[in-house]
């Protein structure tokens, strides 16, 4: 039996649709997914007590998806069963994004789930290669593609984020611990943002099991309200949710979206 272990957005639903049986919904407290109702509602003082019930409903197999917040661990919520996981969890948390989630990753793995990649279990919301829009990228937005691409590679190390925003030759924002949302709602008041393009991809050695970058309509809202000229995403590496409704909102907004495989 398949655990979903989810987070906010719509990926839960995407994934739990694409499945043969129904997963167990698992659901961590404060970050309820659309479109799902938990079986299960955990929160990190609990996770222990969480693999516990999962080897009692004949679990076998685990998913994280969705997003979360880095959490926060309030030792006194701390269950017995969770208690002895605390070094384990408060050097998680203390980590990147990508040794935070290792480290719970490998948790469940030394439990004896085995653990899912999202596209592995929906592999049809993987991005697929090419300009997807009406609107193709210009000589300049392909040279910033390239910046924001650099850009990444570059804070890969530093495990912050999977997005940045370029413009005009100019990085105008970087992904980091508030998430994407926040990139955009914060990104600098400039003429430069009529042609910035937000692009997403996944860090150099990032493991993909668990926070595979993804976009989507809400994406693509953020965008346009922003009123920046394009998104490029790494073909392969991205997941695209709800596809048809991504080019359909890139069309009638005029900009590009762009599914890059590294040209």
């Amino acid at each position: 039996m398949l655990a979903l272990i989810c987070g906010t957005g719509d990926l839960p639903a995407k994934i739990a649709a694409a499945q043969a049986e129904p997963p167990l919904i698992c659901v961590i407290e404060g970050f309820a997914p659309t479109g799902l109702k938990a079986d299960l509602v955990f929160s990190f003082e609990t996770l222990g007590t969480l693999l516990i019930e999962l080897g009692h409903h004949g679990v076998t197999e685990a998913c994280a998806c969705g997003a979360i917040d880095r959490p926060q661990i309030d030792p006194s919520k701390l269950d017995e069963n969770t208690a002895p996981l605390v070094p384990l969890l408060m050097g998680a948390i203390t980590s990147g994004d990508d040794a935070a989630l290792r480290a719970v990753m490998g948790l469940f793995e030394q439990t004896g789930f085995r653990v899912r990649a999202a596209h592995e279990l929906a592999p049809e919301l993987i991005a697929q290669p090419g300009v997807l829009s009406e609107k193709w990228p210009d000589a300049q937005m392909r040279l910033d593609a390239k910046l924001g691409a650099d850009v990444l590679a570059a804070m890969a190390p530093y495990d912050v984020g999977q997005t940045c925003v370029t413009g005009g030759g100019q990085l105008l924002g970087m992904e980091t611990i508030g998430g994407t949302d926040h990139m955009i709602a914060t990104l600098p008041k400039t003429p430069l943002l009529a042609q910035g393009v937000l692009v997403k991809g996944p860090k150099i050695g990032q493991d993909m099991r668990a926070d595979m970058p993804t976009i989507g309509p809400r994406t693509l809202e953020a965008v346009i309200d922003a009123g920046l000229a394009g998104i490029v995403i790494d073909a392969g590496d991205v997941l695209l949710l709800d596809a048809d409704r991504c080019i359909a909102l890139a069309n009638a907004a005029g900009i590009v979206l762009w599914s890059r495989t590294g040209e």
